[in-house]
């Protein structure tokens, strides 16, 4: 069995999660990346996608993050979820509103650099969309 380590998922609104796991798979900045017991300590922005969380029991939970932080140290892991929901409470018409905004935002945009992030987010969310919404 996996060494078990503390776990916090925060948004502003909530504690979403606070127990202890053996793993954690979040949507990292340059991709998904896995943390378990006594991983090096870890800093990363976190781009839209699921994480996915095994609890000590054995039991995995997934939660939508829409961005944010993850802190790791070796023996506890934190989200700061700029927004969470599990994806069993996900709402259609929200994540279709945050297309949308999106896809203001990317049309809204003139230079190059903020074109590019508006784009990739705006991307991040329509995978994330075809990912946890059936067809």
């Amino acid at each position: 069995m996996a060494d078990a380590f503390t776990f916090e998922l925060v948004s502003p609104e909530r504690l979403l999660l606070s127990e202890q796991v053996t793993q954690v798979v979040v949507p990292g900045s340059d991709g998904y990346f896995t943390v378990m017991a006594n991983h090096a300590a870890t800093m990363s922005t976190l781009q839209p996608g699921v994480a996915k969380v095994t609890t000590a029991e054995g039991k995995q939970e997934d939660y939508v993050i829409f961005g944010g932080f993850i802190d790791v140290l070796p023996t506890s892991c934190t989200i700061l979820a700029e927004s969470a929901v599990a994806v069993s409470d996900v709402n259609k018409a929200d994540l279709d509103a945050r297309i949308e905004a999106a896809k203001a935002d990317a049309a809204a945009a003139t230079e190059g650099e903020d074109q590019a992030k508006a784009n990739n987010y705006l991307a991040q969310l329509t995978t994330l969309n075809q990912q946890i919404l059936p067809a």
